[in-house]
């Protein structure tokens, strides 16, 4: 059976550590919407993106300098016909070294071309993961979405 999932591969010449420590700063690449915590195991945190928009997670597993996994325990995503969607869907991080960078593979695990979102999500993730998140890494700032 073919993996769906959304994924994406990003390369850095920095270090897993500061990496990990990128990834777990959601504010600085996601959103500054944020509510409760992202660095520590069973941290829960809500993602806000205005109105009555938001996606709640909670820190799952992590393994530092390797991984990070987040499960979205709670949803409401207003334009789409299931509104809660992403709930039970998980958010991966992979960390690995090689010749001197770090590779970041980022998979949304319940994230496939048969959900309704998947269209949008992908723009989304791929301007979040690919683009606020590697400037994040390479540069110091990311592009997250600003304070609603």
């Amino acid at each position: 059976m073919q993996n769906n999932n959304y994924t994406a591969t990003i390369t850095v010449a920095r270090s897993p550590q500061d990496v990990f420590k990128a990834i777990n700063s959601v504010s600085n690449w996601w959103s500054e919407n944020i509510d409760g915590n992202s660095e520590n195991l069973n941290d829960v945190f809500k993602v806000n993106f205005g109105g009555d928009t938001f996606v709640t997670h909670q820190l799952i597993e992590l393994v530092p300098d390797k991984k990070i996994v987040w499960l979205v325990t709670d949803c409401w995503l207003p334009w789409l016909n299931d509104k809660t969607e992403w709930t039970n869907t998980k958010m991966n991080f992979d960390i690995s070294s090689e010749n001197n960078s770090t590779i970041i593979h980022f998979t949304h695990i319940g994230l496939v071309p048969e959900v309704e979102c998947y269209e949008s999500c992908v723009k989304g993730w791929d301007q979040y993961v690919k683009g606020s998140l590697l400037k994040l890494i390479k540069e110091g700032k990311g592009d997250p979405q600003k304070k609603v």
